[in-house]
């Protein structure tokens, strides 16, 4: 079945006021692709002012699993959702490894995070040592099996897969692993949810940019990509966002 492309900006840690008008180019341009999804995930202090611009999608970069409570320096989906989100990134791997969060604080934070409204983006990924082992869909798969919420709605939880040797450093697997990849992800969301698993959206992360995102976008089961550095720019933004909307028609 058709899915919309989708493609999503993960600011990270980066992104002060005087960046509103990159956010602004980007969600104008957006605005003329019809056939195209995007968002972007700035740091929780820009999440109100990302949301007030026009024809904006924002979400967060995480959420604790707790409503609320006494946990100093945490952002809650309630949260997220006041101050203008409408998704959230969950088990981002620069939190599953500087952070030690566990599959089960992953879907903790899924689960809450969909209770509260949001659409969510649960990530996954290899380090290099399992992908030069040959063990990289199994491991992929074993995070997502215990990542997941125990019920959910297909159309609000995407997977953006992103090998971890990957992000940040140029270096991008072949087509045919990432297709390898998406297509054995698309299998396993299948028995967790049959046939609505094919609405569900794939995203690729890891060193997307306007020169390589139309032959990622093109592989197989690849429905969108989750952006890191080359979202800060709307010069390096924008052509990500246009090759999908060439490749949606």
């Amino acid at each position: 079945m058709a899915r919309r492309k989708y493609v999503v900006g993960n600011w990270k840690m980066n992104g002060l006021k005087s960046a509103l008008g990159e956010a602004e180019a980007i969600f104008a341009a957006a605005g003329q692709q019809s056939a195209v999804d995007v968002a972007l995930c700035p740091p929780f202090t820009m999440v109100g002012a990302l949301a007030a611009l026009p024809k904006a999608v924002v979400g967060g970069q995480d959420c604790h699993a707790a409503q609320s409570g006494a946990y100093t320096g945490s952002v809650s989906a309630p949260m997220l959702v006041d101050s203008g989100a409408r998704l959230v990134l969950v088990g981002h791997s620069e939190r599953r490894e500087g952070f030690a969060e566990s599959d089960a604080d992953v879907k903790a934070k899924a689960e809450a995070a969909l209770a509260a409204g949001l659409n969510v983006i649960l990530c996954c990924g290899e380090p290099l040592s399992v992908r030069e082992s040959g063990d990289a869909i199994a491991f992929v798969l074993n995070q997502i099996e215990h990542s997941l919420p125990d019920a959910f709605d297909a159309d609000r939880l995407a997977i953006a897969y992103e090998p971890i040797w990957a992000i940040g450093t140029g270096l991008v697997p072949t087509l045919n692993d990432v297709s390898a990849m998406h297509g054995a992800l698309r299998e396993a969301l299948r028995g967790r949810v049959g046939g609505k698993a094919d609405q569900m959206r794939l995203l690729y992360g890891g060193s997307v940019n306007g020169e390589n995102a139309a032959e990622l976008l093109s592989a197989g089961d690849v429905d969108g990509a989750l952006v890191g550095g080359a979202s800060l720019s709307a010069a390096k933004f924008n052509p990500i966002v246009d090759a999908a909307a060439a490749l949606a028609g």
